[in-house]
């Protein structure tokens, strides 16, 4: 009998040693990140995801975001950059509540011209609605090379 309690505590405290790091540990599924290419960033209510410049030759490109707004009222949000000749430009995007939006396709393009934006680079961006404080983001900068991002240079831009 004595032999059998000695082996389930020396079971238990061997079963203890060896999962014992599994208690503390930070499981990577819990980390929040970018797995993607792109960049992303919360603000108030709304996700600013995997933000990339699509660019042919650093000068004009196309910036590639998605946004979500899980908030109950519409956002203007503002996304502004600085042009090459650094003039500060900025546009609005209208977030209805509770919804997304993709920019950076044909149908919705936000181009950015005058700019200084090698391929392989980050491009500073900065985003910002209401009274929410702002987020640079290090945006990187991309060529349409890549399968993936091949029908990602808006028109405007491969003219």
């Amino acid at each position: 009998m004595r032999a059998r309690v000695t082996s389930i505590a020396l079971a238990s405290l061997l079963v203890a040693g060896l999962t014992g790091c599994t208690f503390t540990a930070t499981q990577a599924t819990q980390l929040v990140y970018d797995p993607s290419d792109g960049v992303g960033a919360g603000i108030g209510d709304v996700d600013i995801q995997n933000a990339l410049l699509i660019t042919e030759d650093g000068q004009r490109g196309g910036l590639v975001v998605s946004l979500i707004n899980s908030g109950s009222r519409d956002v203007a949000l503002k996304v502004s950059w600085e042009s090459a000749s650094g003039e500060r430009v900025e546009r609005n995007v209208n977030l209805a509540a509770g919804s997304s939006r993709t920019l950076g396709t044909d149908s919705d393009p936000i181009v950015l011209d005058d700019v200084d934006a090698a391929p392989g680079s980050l491009f500073p961006v900065y985003f910002q609605y209401g009274k929410n404080e702002g987020r640079e983001l290090a945006v990187p900068v991309l060529t349409n090379e890549l399968e993936e991002y091949s029908d990602l240079l808006p028109a405007e831009v491969a003219e």
